[in-house]
């Protein structure tokens, strides 16, 4: 009897930060969503870092309209965080990796 294996496919997180440069906040936002990735999604995401001062024209296609912000773009809905990202339990409910307590 030949076995079936089922591959379960688990959802990889695409996220985007906008930052502007690399100042102190944007700095600290892209270390914490880092942490928090580690912890709490290992293995199964992508953050993308856009520089707006690099590319401004891709603060539209978001709607940004303050940096440093998270943008959560699968799985859905949609999510932003704008900030450092330095409270854990905010970006975790925000980002719907856990429910609020």
């Amino acid at each position: 009897m030949e076995e079936v294996k089922e591959e379960v496919k688990e959802e990889v997180w695409e996220l985007r930060l906008y930052v502007a440069g690399k100042t102190a906040r944007s700095v600290a936002a892209l270390a914490n969503l880092k942490k928090y990735c580690e912890e709490h999604l290992k293995d199964k995401y992508v953050i993308e870092v856009i520089d707006l001062l690099v590319q401004p024209q891709l603060a539209e296609g978001d709607q940004i309209l303050a940096i440093p912000t998270l943008v959560k773009k699968v799985p859905e809905p949609i999510r932003k965080i704008i900030g450092d990202l330095s409270n854990e339990e905010k970006v975790l409910v925000g980002l719907n990796i856990r429910a609020a307590k």
